[in-house]
């Protein structure tokens, strides 16, 4: 199963280029679930180590159901608006809350495939650094972050939204970055994850 969690606290631009990738990977026959942070309760982790000491976190809120499917996933999507340079608050926190499950099995993420798509309002707003924070997420926990590959789309797929869904819509270097980094993204978890 693939995982794919938008972190933008609106319904427009991310949710709909994660839903396009998560279509063109239906299309190779995985199956995928959907997650947002939009309208959730999620605490933010205050690295308080009650999840070292006791193995789940303190705070019991809608991050219950994204964990489960974590532990199920043998790919993780993680789509974000770019804000201030980087990943949303709200994409920030669901990584940061992944502590406890790392608390509870150091192993939790170990092997499962990642890859990151951004989506800025300016074309050269922040997405390769967003996406170098989804990456160092996954190498922390023990994950295979998967780009594009050379020529278009190194780090994975960015979005130019000119702050508009259309924008996003028009972007056709995102759509092509998008596409190349689905591919191989498919291509990894066929290499290193077992059906």
């Amino acid at each position: 199963m693939i995982v794919g969690v938008s972190g933008s606290p609106r319904k427009e631009a991310t949710e709909y280029v994660l839903e396009q990738a998560l279509t063109l990977l239906k299309e190779k026959g995985y199956e995928t679930k959907f997650w947002n942070v939009r309208g959730k309760w999620m605490e933010y982790c205050v690295h308080c180590d009650f999840c070292l000491k006791n193995k789940v976190c303190t705070y019991q809120d809608d991050l219950e159901d994204l964990y489960e499917q974590f532990a199920q996933a043998k790919g993780i999507i993680l789509a974000t608006p770019v804000y201030n340079g980087g990943v949303s608050a709200q994409l920030k926190t669901v990584m940061d809350r992944t502590r406890s499950l790392v608390a509870a099995d150091k192993d939790f993420f170990k092997g499962k495939v990642g890859m990151g798509i951004t989506v800025g309002g300016d074309r050269t707003g922040g997405q390769e650094l967003a996406q170098m924070q989804i990456h160092t997420f996954y190498l922390i926990n023990g994950m295979i972050p998967v780009g594009g590959g050379p020529f278009g789309a190194n780090l994975g797929a960015n979005f130019w939204s000119k702050d508009t869904l259309d924008g996003v819509k028009l972007d056709e270097e995102g759509a092509r970055g998008l596409k190349k980094t689905v591919k191989r993204f498919a291509e990894y978890i066929e290499l290193y994850c077992k059906k």
